[in-house]
């Protein structure tokens, strides 16, 4: 069995224990699930085998991962979602789900480095990125009316400030019938 190099043609091999330890054959050395979760997030491709039947347990092993990361921290799953997945188990469309999840994931990763791209070249000039501002010289004349001890209260927003927030307002409008007609 060749160790593999992590990639999508050669993936490296990692052997389960009966005894729950990872031995990673490209490095010749014991690993952890943790090991396992930052190989994923660094997209180096591993393949898990069970070590006695040589069957493959990547599936099962990438699920226990999940279940450590919900355990332990900020919770990605909610709980909605989680019982819409389980009710599908069994269901007549249970067999479209795969894909379908696969699919929605990738659309949104690929989305969510063109929301970082766009935030890098500059948002602050897009209507976002204004709408950003307006909201932050709100906050911030909240926060001097609110807070203990202020003395100035909040000037009022002039009318050409109201008219670009009202204008601002109906340029996400438009957008977002835009991600709608995308989403479809």
């Amino acid at each position: 069995m060749a160790k593999g190099t992590g990639t999508a043609d050669d993936p490296i091999i990692i052997k389960k224990y009966a005894n729950r330890r990872l031995y990673n054959t490209g490095t010749s050395s014991y690993i952890t699930l943790d090991d396992l979760a930052q190989m994923t997030r660094e997209n180096v491709e591993f393949q898990v085998v069970d070590a006695k039947s040589g069957d493959d347990i990547t599936h099962s092993i990438l699920t226990q991962i999940i279940m450590e990361e919900e355990a332990g921290g900020e919770q990605l799953l909610p709980v909605s979602f989680l019982r819409q997945l389980i009710s599908m188990y069994g269901n007549s469309m249970q067999a479209l789900m795969p894909p379908y999840l696969d699919a929605s994931m990738k659309f949104f990763r690929e989305n969510q480095s063109k929301l970082g791209d766009t935030l890098k070249s500059g948002m602050a000039a897009t209507p976002l990125g204004k709408l950003h501002e307006a909201n932050m010289a709100m906050f911030r004349a909240a926060t001097e009316t609110l807070l203990p001890g202020s003395t100035k209260p909040a000037d009022p927003a002039p009318t050409s400030k109201d008219e670009e927030l009202a204008a601002l307002r109906k340029q996400m409008a438009a957008m977002q019938e835009q991600l709608d007609k995308l989403a479809k």
